[in-house]
């Protein structure tokens, strides 16, 4: 384990406005996460000690490589500190993955996580707990991250602001709820998301909300349900497609009350189970049912609007198929999914256990390229970008774009097959 000091002042040539990461976008557009900080090697897969992803998470203003590739097994719920930004397209082989517990970004701010899967699963003691909390965070950005067999929800988010989830896979969540996303929060864009296979809450929007371009495969007993509360909400849903599978109920929206204020456009849905990607446009009466109905507004809600990518469905579709979860070395779980949704109604499951359809599997290490300076960039990227493979310091130089050497570094080798950049 390595942790290399890189001393950066904002006044050097950072922009305030720098964007998270190319592509970043949403409420949590301009997160810096760790930029300016220390950066931390993890190691080992160990669940604590020197080298792991506990003890580089649990210090702020700090930028996590892995020199490991595999499965982190954790103990007990993973608390991560403000201003880290989580690199997870650094590991090795198949990347990385954390299982076992709960992973909590609560009571914390300016967050990057990107590139690694995790998966709560059914450990002892965390039935009442999600794959990832967030709880009074603020300034977050999750990018093609595969969150999966979360047990309250498999995404819980209570009085936070400015998130934005982007390019994820969400579900199947699993016992004792089975529920995709509890959102009760201001300013949260979800962007070019794969809810798939669970029984409902995909999300529960309770809030200020942007829905866009996300595909939503295989609920249950319902799809994207409204905040159906007393307090106002508003939300809005754009060029998204909802596909029936196997356990999908005729209610892809519901649970929403006059208190919710939607902005619908562009959205389809294909109930027909048949093969073939050949839905119908979503009508306003599509949002009624026993519970009620929102008030249906005549131009988006959510103003001023962060910088978002707006596709139509079918595009959003085949993005999403083409580059969402963890998707530079998609491992057997999410090859799995993405072939549900592919099938267009004849596969998925909507799970109680990760057993059912063949559990945690397993994700290849590998080795690490040579970080001669311990700064986190590889020593032939260096080289070939002319810095010197053995000095620290080179990482922490401002590019003229406004990032940090470091920081192009990490987004050079963050290529996907699909993105939802312009």
């Amino acid at each position: 384990m390595r942790i290399t000091v890189l001393f950066l002042v904002l006044s050097a040539g950072i922009c305030r406005g720098q964007a998270a990461f190319p592509g970043a976008q949403g409420f949590a557009w301009q997160t810096p996460g760790g930029r300016g900080g220390d950066v931390y090697q993890v190691t080992n897969l160990n669940d604590a000690g020197p080298g792991s992803l506990r003890d580089g998470v649990g210090r702020e203003r700090r930028t996590i490589i892995f020199d490991v590739g595999g499965y982190i097994m954790l103990k007990s719920v993973l608390a991560v500190s403000s201003n880290i930004t989580i690199a997870g397209q650094t590991a090795p082989g198949d990347g990385i993955g954390i299982g076992g517990a709960e992973v909590s970004l609560s009571n914390s701010h300016d967050l990057i996580v990107r590139f690694v899967r995790i998966r709560q699963g059914l450990s002892a003691g965390e039935d009442r707990k999600s794959a990832i909390n967030i709880d009074s965070g603020r300034n977050i950005i999750l990018d093609h991250v595969s969150v999966q067999w979360g047990r309250w929800d498999t995404i819980d988010m209570n009085m936070s602001e400015n998130v934005t989830i982007q390019n994820c896979i969400i579900g199947p969540g699993v016992d004792p709820q089975r529920f995709g996303c509890l959102c009760q929060c201001d300013g949260v864009t979800f962007s070019h998301n794969l809810f798939i296979s669970n029984q409902s809450r995909n999300p529960k929007a309770k809030g200020k909300i942007q829905y866009v371009n996300n595909v939503v495969y295989n609920w249950g007993v319902c799809g994207l349900v409204g905040g159906h509360s007393a307090a106002d909400h508003t939300l809005d849903v754009i060029g998204n497609y909802f596909i029936a599978g196997p356990n999908s109920s005729a209610h892809f929206l519901g649970e929403f009350l006059p208190t919710d204020h939607v902005y619908s456009a562009g959205n389809y849905v294909d109930a027909d189970k048949d093969g073939k990607l050949n839905g119908r446009r979503v009508a306003a009466a599509d949002f009624a049912d026993d519970h009620g109905a929102p008030t249906l507004v005549l131009k988006p809600t959510v103003a001023p609007s962060p910088p978002l990518t707006v596709d139509t469905a079918q595009a959003a579709y085949e993005k999403v198929v083409a580059g969402a979860g963890d998707s530079l070395h998609r491992d057997d779980v999410d090859r799995r999914l993405i072939a549900d949704v592919q099938s267009l109604g004849a596969a998925g499951q909507v799970i109680h256990d990760p057993a059912v359809t063949g559990g945690f599997g397993r994700i290849n290490g590998g080795v690490a390229p040579r970080d001669s300076a311990g700064d986190g960039i590889a020593d032939d990227w260096k080289i070939a970008h002319g810095l010197n493979p053995n000095e620290a310091s080179d990482a922490a130089k401002v590019d003229k774009d406004g990032y940090t050497m470091l920081e192009e570094y990490l987004n050079s080798i963050a290529i996907t097959p699909s993105s939802s950049t312009p």
